[in-house]
């Protein structure tokens, strides 16, 4: 593309322009709902010796006299995430992880160490900003895959293994774009087999699960709190659309 024509084309069709440029955010839909009222956990399903609201945030935490007997969920009971949309806003200490579960399962059989065990897909969340233990990784959380696809990654899992085509943001572009100790800004788009996050507002992660015996399509939506160290972690802004053919 010539500059002249380049010039021509931003004057004429911007929006078409924006809409091209892959390494931001969709621009938000007003098809979104919010999921969370900001005033009780209506919708949601946790222990509730752990979770609450909070000056209008939904509101995680462990301590040491109530420690996680495994890790344990709040889990949204108002749909599913097939092809979805999902904005969120996050913060969390660094005493240890968070997450995000989507296209998930709820376990309530003997093997589960309390009332809200889910597994499947897991958006990792961290107050840290140094590769690779951060914000915004795919944790196969209750799974055998571990980090299925980490931030930076455009990536596939095949029948063989997971395979790298390309890098998103670097160390130094992630350092500049995390917020630490502050509220970052999550979206997670899903459609089909391929699943993007974006962290304010930059795309960093791109996957593609082509391996059909282990890609996950459809399951609930759910918030972390791990075991072990004492832990908090807050969430608002909860909003989620289903994409349609």
């Amino acid at each position: 593309m010539t500059r002249q024509f380049f010039l021509i084309a931003v004057c004429l069709f911007p929006s078409v322009l924006l809409a091209q440029d892959a390494s931001t955010a969709p621009k938000e839909s007003r098809d979104l709902k919010s999921i969370f009222n900001g005033k009780d956990l209506s919708g949601w399903d946790g222990d509730p010796t752990m979770w609450s609201v909070k000056d209008g945030v939904i509101h995680g935490e462990t301590t040491a006299e109530n420690p996680a007997k495994g890790n344990t969920f709040l889990i949204w009971k108002g749909g599913s995430t097939k092809d979805f949309e999902l904005r969120l806003s996050f913060r969390c200490n660094a005493t240890n992880n968070s997450g995000i579960q989507y296209r998930s399962k709820h376990f309530t059989d003997d093997s589960a160490k309390n009332k809200w065990v889910v597994k499947g897909y897991q958006h990792e969340l961290r107050n840290e900003a140094k590769f690779p233990n951060i914000s915004g990784f795919i944790y196969d959380e209750g799974g055998k895959r571990g980090r299925i696809c980490l931030v930076g990654e455009k990536a596939s899992w095949e029948k063989d293994g997971k395979q790298v085509h390309g890098t998103l943001i670097d160390q130094a572009g992630f350092e500049k774009l995390f917020k630490l100790d502050d509220w970052n800004d999550v979206v997670i788009i899903g459609k089909g087999n391929q699943v993007k996050h974006y962290l304010n507002n930059r795309l960093i992660l791109d996957f593609t699960d082509n391996d059909p015996s282990l890609a996950l399509l459809d399951g609930v939506l759910a918030l972390q709190l791990h075991a072990g160290k004492p832990m908090w972690a807050e969430f608002k802004n909860i909003r989620i659309r289903e994409l349609k053919e």
